[in-house]
């Protein structure tokens, strides 16, 4: 498969393989790179040269060695046992903080006790909302592909590179493609991981996630190459890659099995005065939780003409935007009793390969006139403006390039989104995508976001999103936020706050809880109840027909996994492919 270009919407020529020169300058990576928790240097599975080492991945490695030495040693166990339990993990971590900052709350215990290393993960009583979720039908897999491979790294074999880094800018690490989420190395990238059958398993089964908000993207946005703009409703209906009805089929499905509020559900928010009547079709019909729009995307129908296309939209455009505004605070209105978040306006913005400043691509210029018209709808940015496309080496040159925004480094466009909102108490920070995309490979901008968000929007304004299933179960995302922790020298320097345990729970459920109305009290196993591990059996023809699931729940790939996890197999750290000798 070659590349996908997201400016372009095209695919770029392959690339080719391995020279016998560069192989010759390779070593095999299962047989001589060091089997640790965490990579610590470049490994190519063949499609691609692999970079050297770094200098401060070698440093990180060296000081992973000798703590995994010296605590094997005292527990009396082989070094190789020792890394392949909590305490290789948290020697992992403890070598990033001496070597990259103390961005990992870890425990110098935790090399030897377990039970230390587990008092700094997530507790057991956190109430997590996770509001951008991800599912596609079966006919929009090309959506999917590359943001999977994005963060399962060079194990994603049907791409020579990273898909969304074509100019191969290095991460903190010095790595263009590294690994997001560990636990998807290795596995297939393929049309089942996106479908509700893997979805519900990879949020309510394997992750944290209390309740969950399942969003979806109009047309316009991940067309498939050569689409022109939709006309009207049913021709965009056609490039969705989840449709209202199977948003809100999803939510109610969940709901049942569960016997609880376990799933929120998105309409799509097409603006203007020609798609009034499917917003109050949707209203109607679907009960949708809340709204999700782009203004990327080709969603405004500006007038009644059935061969207009429709095309891209603006926050504070009267004559486009408002009319639908004003349709939805009216709805609110009449069904706020049983749908308290139906005046929450979620919106993309950012993630963009371009500097354009226009409102139109996700520019934060036209929200403050929006939220100071619309005092009773809540606008909610998601992805909080970061302007970069996924992949964040050029935030990383900005925060290193000394421009300052009111004293703190000035970042495209995220600084510029949360000062002009500072004193908006109706607009919120949401981190979907962006959290992800920084703290794994730039957890120094993931410090910079967060304190600049939390600085100038304040803890009750910055909402958790995993905008997972793209990089699998959100659990990796969960844990890093509760293990995350802003350095010292950097909350001095830029008056950014502490990551206290209180402003983690806000930002990882309270807050949306409070915007979509839900009550978290007393135990909460007993007002969310699970998702029965046999849901699959309880889906009707009907429901996978709409669903568009018409392939096995579970390959035998699939089932050996599970087989794997129930008899207590434990990872290795093998990695296959090749690795730099220089």
């Amino acid at each position: 498969m070659t590349q996908w270009d997201e400016t372009t919407g095209q695919h770029l020529p392959d690339d080719h393989l391995l020279s016998d020169a560069d192989i010759a300058a390779c070593d095999r990576a299962d047989t001589a790179a060091p089997r640790t928790p965490i990579p610590t240097q470049m490994v190519s599975n063949g499609e691609y040269a692999p970079l050297p080492q770094t200098g401060p991945q070698k440093q990180v490695e060296a000081r992973l060695h000798a703590l995994a030495e010296q605590a094997a040693r005292q527990l009396g166990v082989s070094r190789r046992q020792f890394l392949m339990g909590s305490g290789g993990m948290a020697a992992s971590f403890l070598a990033m903080n001496e070597v990259h900052g103390d961005f990992f709350d870890v425990n110098p215990l935790s090399l030897l006790v377990p039970e230390a290393f587990a008092q700094s993960a997530p507790p057991p009583d956190l109430f997590v909302f996770d509001d951008q979720l991800h599912m596609v039908r079966g006919s929009r897999f090309d959506a999917a592909a590359p943001l999977r491979a994005l963060a399962q790294g060079p194990s994603a074999s049907a791409f020579k590179s990273n898909p969304l880094n074509p100019a191969n800018v290095k991460d903190e690490h010095g790595e263009a493609w590294g690994v997001w989420n560990r636990a998807l190395v290795g596995l297939p990238n393929s049309p089942e991981n996106f479908l509700i059958t893997q979805f519900i398993k990879d949020v309510f089964l394997d992750s944290q996630v209390n309740v969950g908000l399942l969003s979806n993207v109009p047309a316009g946005v991940v067309d498939k190459p050569g689409a022109k703009p939709p006309r009207n409703i049913q021709e965009a209906q056609a490039g969705e890659i989840l449709t209202s009805a199977q948003t809100a089929a999803a939510r109610d499905f969940v709901n049942k099995v569960s016997g609880s509020q376990r799933m929120l559900a998105h309409a799509l928010l097409y603006v203007g005065k020609g798609n009034l009547d499917y917003i109050r079709q949707q209203a109607e019909e679907l009960k949708p939780d809340s709204w999700k729009g782009y203004n990327i995307g080709t969603s405004a129908k500006v007038d009644n003409d059935p061969m207009s296309p429709m095309r891209q939209w603006r926050h504070d455009d009267e004559a486009v935007a408002y009319p639908t505004f004003e349709l939805i605070q009216s709805l609110y209105e009449k069904n706020k009793a049983t749908k308290p978040g139906q005046n929450n306006i979620c919106v993309h913005k950012g993630l963009v390969n371009s500097k354009e400043r226009r409102p139109e691509i996700g520019h934060p210029a036209d929200l403050p006139k929006a939220a100071r018209d619309w005092p009773k709808l809540n606008f909610l940015t998601y992805h909080a403006c970061i302007q970069p496309a996924f992949f964040l080496g050029d935030t990383l040159a900005e925060v290193k390039g000394g421009k300052l925004r009111e004293g703190v480094p000035d970042i495209s466009w995220t600084t510029e989104y949360a000062v002009l909102c500072r004193d908006l108490p109706n607009t919120y920070a949401e981190i979907g995508s962006t959290w992800a995309s920084a703290i794994v490979t730039f957890p120094t901008v993931a410090a910079h976001l967060l304190g600049q968000l939390l600085k100038f929007m304040g803890p009750d304004r910055v909402l958790f999103g995993s905008d997972s299933v793209w990089y699998g179960s959100p659990q990796w995302q969960i844990d890093a936020l509760w293990r995350f922790q802003i350095p010292e020298a950097m909350r001095k320097q830029y008056g950014y706050p502490e990551l206290t345990p209180e402003i983690k729970r806000k930002i990882l459920g309270l807050n949306s809880a409070r915007l979509y109305g839900i009550k978290v009290a007393g135990a909460l196993g007993s007002q969310f109840k699970p998702v029965p591990r046999d849901y699959a059996s309880k889906m009707t023809p009907d429901f996978r027909h709409l669903m568009e699931v018409d392939k096995p729940i579970a390959d035998n790939l699939d089932l050996m996994r599970q087989r794997y996890a129930q008899i207590g197999g434990a990872p290795d750290h093998t990695r296959y492919g090749w690795v730099s000798r220089g």
